[in-house]
């Protein structure tokens, strides 16, 4: 029952290289204070990332769990930017690629299939129904639903399944796309979007 992608290093070895390419993209641009222009300097930060039973980003390397993050090198500045990740989603304990499959698996499932699910994935039942509530409750009220603009809306009831159904390709396909959809929600440094 549970999504190959979960367990497959290789795509989250892809999402890591597209963080670091929105990384030297927001490195490049310099500090996005207009009166200071300075240079960035690398200011990761470590990151406790948690994957699906069966699977450890440890596999990946340490450096996996490190986020991307850039400090403003003129004194007086000092401003933090930290770009768009595709994967890492906010500041939730476990991968983004997770909290999406992982709540699209269990989109319909009666309380006992969810707990199996649950079992297998290794994320408690209790947290998945408060990623569903985040899903259909929380993000709906965000800038980057009400400014989407798709045609139709998503319905906040199907989601994410509906998000993910919006891509086209196979599934990798897809699980990317609404990941690079959710990125500009994974930060609050503006105009970091990839």
């Amino acid at each position: 029952m549970s999504h190959p992608l979960l367990r497959d290093a290789r795509f989250y070895l892809h999402l890591a290289l597209i963080d670091a390419d929105a990384a030297e993209q927001a490195r490049k641009a310099g500090c996005p204070d207009a009166d200071c222009g300075g240079v960035l300097h690398l200011a990761r930060f470590d990151r406790k990332p948690r994957a699906v039973a069966g699977f450890s980003w440890r596999t990946l390397g340490e450096e996996y769990a490190k986020r991307w993050s850039f400090c403003c090198a003129e004194e007086g500045c000092r401003r933090r930017v930290t770009p768009v990740s595709v994967r890492f989603l906010g500041r939730r304990w476990y991968l983004g690629v997770v909290v999406l499959l992982a709540n699209a698996l269990t989109h319909g499932l009666d309380y006992g299939r969810g707990k199996g699910l649950s079992r297998e994935l290794g994320v408690p039942w209790r947290t998945l129904e408060r990623w569903r509530r985040w899903w259909q409750e929380t993000l709906p009220a965000t800038a980057l639903w009400r400014g989407a603009g798709l045609v139709p809306p998503l319905v906040p009831e199907a989601m994410p399944g509906a998000l993910l159904a919006r891509f086209a390709g196979d599934e990798s396909a897809r699980v990317l796309g609404a990941l690079r959809w959710l990125a500009p929600i994974t930060t609050t440094s503006p105009g970091r979007s990839i």
